[in-house]
């Protein structure tokens, strides 16, 4: 009889277990897309990714698409957005630098083609300019994409703080005519086409083949969007070293159970629909390791420049 009893009480408790971890699973999940791009474009790039997680985790995935970077960075630290495919390095560090136990790192993206894990800031202009050089667009309109991008903002202005002393707010000892945030790399790219900016950064993998825009960056989006003879209008007159790829970022505070399974999920949309993956993330690339011993330069500048902002 206490055997029986015993057994009772083993399989109640089994079952409490099992029905409070399908309570704590989460029935909505909420992807957080970086703005600064074609919203609808955004937006189809990522249904696959709602579908394939509707399906693996039993779930009701939202499409967070913000119009600017700082709206998935409130997101992560609000607990509004619960991960991001394709974070920038230096949104990541805004996160970190405000919570560093905010988020978990899932792993970096890394290149198909060869294995690289960065990209580059690269400055454009129209290719029928004269501007051959930085030192070309003194007296110009400038722009960036967002404060809160890594080769939209951050690292050009540590490079034009050397070349040209100053800051933004004075346009680098004034050397350009105005200095703009456009919104994004996107919006970058259309204002050097329009003559809004004489020259503006945006970024590329700069590997593979130039005219469908390299195996990854602004150009492959807008090329498979509605620009195909992007690469013909404009030229490359400036090129930062190796940036480390965005971060796949989850949400820490996530049950444990759950976000395990996300994880796993995450890696298994990589392997099981390679097509889908490379369309969310805007790249030839597949999941790698990393730590935060990648982005720790990253942080280290976010937080010099923070520090100067106040």
């Amino acid at each position: 009889m206490k055997k029986l009893l015993r057994l009772a009480v083993l399989v109640a408790g089994t079952f409490t277990a099992m029905h409070s971890m399908a309570a704590d699973a989460p029935k909505e999940l909420n992807l957080g897309i970086l703005g600064g791009q074609n919203a609808t474009q955004q937006i189809g790039d990522n249904q696959c990714v709602k579908d394939f997680f509707d399906k693996e985790l039993n779930v009701d995935t939202k499409l967070r698409n913000s119009s600017d970077y700082s709206g998935v960075i409130q997101g992560l630290l609000g607990g509004k957005v619960d991960m991001v495919l394709s974070m920038s390095p230096s949104s990541y560090a805004s996160v970190y630098l405000n919570n560093p136990k905010a988020v978990d790192l899932v792993g970096i993206t890394i290149d198909d083609t060869d294995k690289s894990r960065g990209y580059h800031s690269i400055v454009v202009v129209k290719a029928d300019s004269p501007y051959k050089k930085l030192s070309d667009l003194k007296g110009t309109a400038f722009g960036f994409a967002d404060p809160d991008s890594t080769s939209g903002y951050l690292i050009p202005n540590q490079a034009f703080k050397k070349e040209f002393g100053g800051n933004t707010d004075n346009k680098y000892n004034n050397f350009f005519s105005s200095v703009t945030f456009s919104g994004g790399h996107e919006q970058d790219i259309l204002g050097v086409l329009n003559g809004q900016f004489a020259g503006a950064v945006t970024w590329a993998s700069m590997i593979g083949d130039r005219e469908t825009g390299y195996t990854s960056g602004a150009f492959n989006r807008m090329i498979r969007m509605d620009h195909p003879d992007l690469m013909k209008k404009i030229r490359i007159i400036w090129e930062s070293p190796l940036i480390p790829n965005g971060p796949i970022l989850v949400r820490s505070d996530l049950p444990t159970d759950f976000k395990a399974k996300l994880v796993a999920a995450i890696k298994k949309l990589d392997t099981s629909d390679h097509a889908c993956f490379v369309k969310a993330v805007g790249g030839t690339m597949h999941i790698g390791e990393t730590s935060l011993a990648e982005y720790q330069q990253i942080i280290d500048m976010k937080r010099e420049l923070t520090k100067g902002s106040r």
